[in-house]
């Protein structure tokens, strides 16, 4: 049994093949990441069809502009459905830069605010803004704590640290099978075992030796042999590791 933490299924026309690729893998629960509130409804829809699917609610950083007078209350109404189960993904992103960055921050600490008054994890992206995301988890759990995931981790340990001093989870993506992921590979055998989870980001991030093609949740298999194989413990170990973190994180 293996969990795919994060990938996107929305608007996929072969989602009914995916679904059984996923089945057919081992793959026993997703969670469909929400980046966009207005297209909520349809991963709810997902999620309603498909028994072992959640989703999340919330606002990702290059929609900081059309989100611009968005709230944590805003989001608060939106979360009343057994099938959420997570906050975002929100974060910050200052590789592309498609919102201006204090756009971006104010954005997410509304998704913070969220989290911390429903208690549902927060799902975090991150790109190229280690420094000011640190600051901003920092002071949010300082204020009131919360649950977290670091998602597609791949940034500095300064990052990891921080997020494992406030209990929060990280996150292999595909990333960790690239050929020039030495450096990542070793970071992910320093986190504890009870912090680790895996995930795709599908259509995102193919693994090898799927990389350059349409990922879905079926290859997180692949994912979690590279995290078992770089930190010595078997796929079978691996899977049940990062199955339970996930059902303990979600209290599922």
């Amino acid at each position: 049994m293996l969990v795919d933490s994060h990938c996107h299924l929305e608007n996929n026309e072969k989602l009914g093949d995916i679904m059984i690729h996923a089945a057919d893998a081992g793959v026993a629960l997703i969670l469909d990441a929400g980046s966009n509130l207005d297209h909520l409804e349809e991963h709810l829809q997902i999620a309603e069809k498909y028994a072992f699917v959640y989703t999340a609610a919330g606002a990702h950083p290059h929609q900081a502009k059309e989100f611009s007078a968005l709230t944590a209350e805003d989001i608060l109404c939106k979360i009343r459905h057994n099938k959420i189960i997570a906050i975002g993904e929100a974060g910050l992103d200052y590789y592309y830069d498609f919102a201006p960055r204090e756009m971006q921050i104010r954005l997410f600490k509304e998704n913070i605010k969220a989290a911390q008054q429903s208690g549902l994890p927060l799902i975090v992206h991150n790109r190229d803004s280690d420094e000011d995301m640190i600051n901003l988890l920092r002071e949010a759990y300082e204020r009131k704590p919360f649950k977290a995931i670091i998602h597609c981790y791949s940034s500095s340990w300064a990052l990891a640290e921080a997020a494992l001093e406030m209990g929060f989870y990280i996150s292999a993506s595909g990333m960790i099978t690239f050929g020039n992921a030495a450096d990542l590979q070793e970071k992910f055998v320093k986190i504890p075992e009870d912090r680790l989870l895996v995930e795709t980001d599908a259509p995102y991030l193919a693994p090898v030796p799927k990389r350059g093609q349409v990922n879905e949740p079926a290859n997180v298999v692949l994912t979690a042999a590279k995290l078992a194989e770089v930190r010595r413990v078997s796929f079978e170990k691996m899977a049940q590791i990062t199955t339970n973190n996930f059902k303990r994180l979600f209290e599922l």
